[in-house]
């Protein structure tokens, strides 16, 4: 009997051939963003004091502002996306290609985010031109990875990837929640018509909206209760 279930599991054709739980992609997932997390801290020491010449530290560290603000506003937000990353995904059962895919576009977008990061921290004293250009990019990179992880979530939903105990009414709440992010990036890159810094700040105000407490996020109070099954 349990030869002939195995037998079944590697069985030819659509819908019958071996599934695989999202294990691995959430640990390949980890790497990626302990890497992105890396290169970001080896830029920020490229812009340290010491490769000032002739300038005093509070001098040099008052020259390298916009390299900071940048740093502290791209970690935050990758910070933010993994967290969202980490949440979604516990509610992953299984994975198919294109899950894979939609997952690698989001990885895509998030190792992108330093090379973008370090275009605007170097142009946010430049001209309107080169800071609304510099924004644009950056708003494209964080804009594609809030899309991304929007299809991720949308295709679990939609082909039953998801864990069968979930309740329908949480992945819906979850997916309206998520699908927020990408008009407010948007929102924000509008305000850099006005002032980039501004733009910017709204970034970090989007941050910290995410990282309050929502439906789907990892909360204390989610362990089990006694007396009361988990649903």
């Amino acid at each position: 009997m349990a030869a002939g279930a195995q037998e079944d599991e590697f069985r030819y054709g659509r819908g019958r051939e071996k599934t695989r739980d999202a294990a691995r992609v959430e640990t390949f997932s980890d790497g990626v963003f302990g890497v992105v997390l890396t290169v970001m801290a080896v830029e920020l020491l490229q812009t340290g004091p010491a490769r000032e010449s002739g300038r005093a530290v509070p001098d040099a560290l008052a020259h390298a502002w916009p390299s900071y603000l940048a740093y502290v506003i791209t970690f935050a937000i990758a910070g933010q996306v993994w967290l969202a990353h980490h949440n979604l995904w516990r509610y992953v059962a299984r994975v198919d290609q294109m899950l894979l895919v939609f997952n690698l576009l989001v990885l895509l977008f998030i190792a992108t985010i330093p090379f973008t990061a370090d275009l605007l921290s170097d142009n946010l004293r430049g001209s309107p031109t080169e800071q609304r250009l510099t924004a644009a990019l950056y708003v494209g990179t964080v804009l594609g990875e809030a899309i991304s992880v929007n299809l991720t979530w949308w295709w679990a939903r939609r082909h039953g990837l998801l864990h069968p105990d979930l309740d329908p009414r949480l992945a819906r709440t979850i997916a309206r929640r998520i699908a927020l992010k990408p008009l407010f990036y948007l929102a924000a890159f509008a305000i850099v018509f006005v002032d980039p810094i501004l733009s910017l700040c709204a970034y970090l105000l989007l941050v910290g909206f995410y990282l309050i407490g929502g439906p789907g996020d990892l909360r204390s109070s989610a362990g089990p209760t006694r007396g009361r099954s988990a649903t």
